[in-house]
């Protein structure tokens, strides 16, 4: 369904559904993503519109911090391309009959379903994510499991993508998932130009592991920022783990230990994500030589390049650039 970075002809219509003790933060997280103007992608007209629905025209959220009055109807879910459903945080009650018939009827029409942090409750109590795999908080994956041991659910990621149904995992990742749904709706550029309004990581590495509760530990390791930024300066040169290493002082062993414990990935699995990235942007800007591609992204060769674009993407770099390539003389969102 992605929909390229050329100006649809109506803007993909989302709904969000609020239902009785809502998450705030999660309903706020959809609407900063998919409901603001987005001047800074310098396109004649939205790329999405919003809309909130709930079974009540009053709905109180969690913990009655505010009541949201004049909510459209469930009904305003029908024209939506894509259903947003936020998390509460009394995931064992059960929903009201009305949400999860709004959900299924939804699904059931080929609209993409989306829950944030444990949203993934209604989805699965509507029966959506049955033999599925999935993603929810993670302080809550044992009653996930309990509740609903069909499900396959993932407990160390940040989100999933299963096609038409996308799971995030805690309330933050509604942005991680957020800006996943921008980069397959629109490209890497465009997803890009979103997170920085949102001064947020387009994509970050690891999953929720990092976040789970543990002992800290008596003297605790240095930051990997400054090396992470450096090496997004450096990434056209044969960088290896082991001069990754040498570069931050500590031996490759350490450096592993410091990626599985602050990003949750290793080492060479983060480079290779940010040189398909890079290589993703080079390509939306309009550079049509793969091997210019893969030297500037320091994928090697273009055959490497192909094949990693291919498996990030599903696309090869000519239907990549079609579909997403801004052209000569467009706006370039850097």
């Amino acid at each position: 369904m992605s929909q390229g970075s050329s100006q649809p002809s109506r803007p993909h219509r989302v709904a969000v559904i609020v239902d009785e003790g809502t998450n705030p933060f999660e309903v706020g997280c959809a609407t900063e993503l998919f409901g603001l103007p987005r001047p800074e992608l310098g396109l004649p007209g939205p790329l999405y519109e919003v809309t909130l629905c709930a079974p009540n025209p009053g709905i109180r959220m969690n913990h009655g911090f505010f009541t949201l009055t004049d909510v459209p109807g469930l009904d305003a879910a029908d024209d939506a391309d894509t259903l947003v459903v936020p998390g509460r945080p009394d995931n064992v009650v059960p929903r009201v009959p009305a949400v999860l018939d709004a959900i299924r009827r939804t699904h059931a029409r080929g609209a993409r379903v989306v829950s944030l942090c444990t949203g993934s409750f209604a989805l699965a109590e509507a029966g959506l994510l049955d033999g599925r795999r999935a993603a929810t908080h993670w302080l809550w994956t044992e009653s996930f499991r309990r509740l609903h041991p069909r499900v396959l659910l993932e407990p160390d990621v940040l989100f999933v993508d299963d096609g038409d149904v996308l799971t995030a995992a805690g309330s933050a990742a509604a942005l991680d998932l957020g800006l996943h749904i921008w980069r397959k709706d629109h490209g890497a550029e465009i997803a890009n130009a979103v997170s920085r309004r949102l001064v947020f990581a387009t994509h970050r590495d690891g999953g929720q592991r990092q976040f789970v509760e543990r002992p800290v530990p008596d003297v605790p390791d240095e930051s990997l920022a400054p090396l992470l930024a450096w090496v997004q300066e450096h990434l056209s040169e044969p960088l290896t783990v082991a001069g990754l290493a040498a570069r931050a002082a500590v031996s490759p062993a350490t450096l592993h230990r410091r990626f599985r414990a602050q990003l949750g990935t290793t080492p060479l699995a983060w480079l290779t994500a940010e040189r398909v990235t890079l290589a993703r942007r080079l390509i939306e800007r309009g550079e049509e030589r793969l091997d210019a591609v893969a030297a500037r992204s320091g994928l090697g060769t273009a055959a490497n390049l192909r094949a990693r674009l291919r498996r990030e993407t599903g696309l090869s770099p000519s239907a990549y650039r079609r579909r997403f390539g801004t052209g000569p003389g467009e706006p370039v969102r850097a």
